[in-house]
C-alpha cells in the first residue's frame, strides 16, 4: 500500500500539505507505540460519496483512547467532522480514511503522560485488499510462500487473520469466533452478521478449532479493506469447491447492492460527504422516472 504523497492531510485541527505532516523522530509513539487507529472506507454511490458506518469507526477509535489513557483535544463530533473535511480538500469520491492518535513529543522515557496527544487524517483512493495491521502474521505468511495468515488464540482455537475477521460455513451455517478469541470487534463483521441474519442464516459466535477450516463448506475474510473475500485453500487444502460459495456470494451481493442503492440503507450505515448530493440523485431519480 502506497500513499500518493501529494493532497491535504489534517493535523491538530487544522489541513496541512503532504509533505509538511511530520513529526519529531523522538515522539512517543516511535519509540514505544503509544499510538491508536482507525480504517474506514468512503464509497461512490449513486446518490454520491459517502462513509459507510464511520459513526461506529470514530466511536472504536475514542475506545481505544481511552484504554490507552489518552484524550484527544477534539471531540468526537469534531474529529468526524474533520473527517469529511479532509475527503472534501482532496476531492475524493471514494477513498481510504486512516485517523490516527498518538503520542508525540515532549520528554523521551517510558511515561507517556508528559508528550501530547496528536491526532492526524490521512485519505487516499484505493480499492480492495488483504490487510497488513499485523506484522508477524503477514510477515510469516508471505515468507511461507502464502498470501495471508490465520492466527490461533492463546488456546490454539481460531482468531482471525493479520487485518481482518474470520467467518466459516459448513451446512449453511455461519460461524466465527467470539471476541474473547482475541479478535477485534470489527465494524465490517458486525454488518456481515446483521446482513446474514436479514437474509434468513444463522449466525454462530463460538470458539473454532483449526481443523474446522479444512472441512467448512466456505471460509471467508471480513473488513473494513478487504470487504468481503472468499478463500480457495488454506494450508494447501481445498475449501469446499475452490470457489466462491454462495453464502459469501449473497453477503456480498447484500452488501454492494445497499452501497450501490439497489436496496435501502435500513439500517443507516451510510453517511454523505458532499452536501446536496443525495438530494440532487433523487431528484434527478424522479425527473428520469416522470419522463418515462
Amino acid at each position: 500500500m502506497a500513499f500518493s504523497g501529494t493532497g491535504k492531510i489534517w493535523m491538530n485541527g487544522k489541513l496541512v500539505e503532504w509533505k509538511d505532516a511530520t513529526i519529531h523522530v523522538a515522539s512517543h509513539v516511535v519509540h514505544y507505540g503509544s499510538g491508536v487507529f482507525e480504517g474506514a472506507r468512503c464509497y461512490k454511490t449513486p446518490r454520491g460519496s459517502a462513509c459507510f458506518r464511520l459513526d461506529a469507526h470514530m466511536r472504536r477509535l475514542f475506545d481505544s483512547c481511552r484504554i490507552y489513557r489518552m484524550e484527544p483535544a477534539a471531540d468526537q463530533a469534531t474529529l468526524t467532522k474533520a473527517v469529511f473535511d479532509t475527503i472534501r480538500a482532496n476531492e475524493f469520491k471514494a477513498c481510504y480514511i486512516r485517523p490516527i492518535v498518538y503520542r508525540g513529543y515532549n520528554e523521551l522515557g517510558v511515561n507517556p503522560f508528559p508528550c501530547p496527544v496528536d491526532v492526524a487524517i490521512l485519505t487516499r483512493e484505493w480499492g480492495a485488499y488483504l490487510g497488513k495491521d499485523a506484522q508477524l502474521i503477514k510477515m510469516e505468511a508471505i515468507a511461507e510462500g502464502y498470501s495471508e495468515g490465520i492466527a490461533l488464540d492463546t488456546t490454539g482455537n481460531l482468531s482471525e487473520g493479520s487485518g481482518q475477521n474470520l467467518f466459516l460455513v459448513r451446512d449453511n451455517i455461519l460461524y466465527t469466533p467470539p471476541l474473547s478469541a482475541a479478535v477485534l470487534p470489527g465494524i465490517t463483521r458486525d454488518t456481515v452478521i446483521t446482513l446474514a441474519r436479514d437474509l434468513g442464516f444463522t449466525v454462530q459466535e463460538q470458539q473454532l478449532p483449526r481443523e474446522m477450516l479444512y472441512i467448512s463448506d466456505e471460509v471467508f475474510f471480513v473488513g473494513t479493506a478487504a470487504e468481503i473475500t472468499p478463500i480457495r485453500t488454506i494450508d494447501k487444502i481445498k475449501i469446499g469447491t475452490g470457489r466462491r460459495g454462495p453464502i459469501a456470494e449473497a453477503l456480498q451481493t447484500a452488501f454492494f447492492d445497499m452501497i450501490n442503492g439497489e436496496t435501502p440503507d435500513r439500517h443507516g450505515w451510510l453517511t454523505y460527504v458532499y452536501p446536496g448530493e443525495p438530494l440532487q440523485a433523487a431528484a434527478a431519480a424522479s425527473a428520469a422516472k416522470a419522463t418515462r
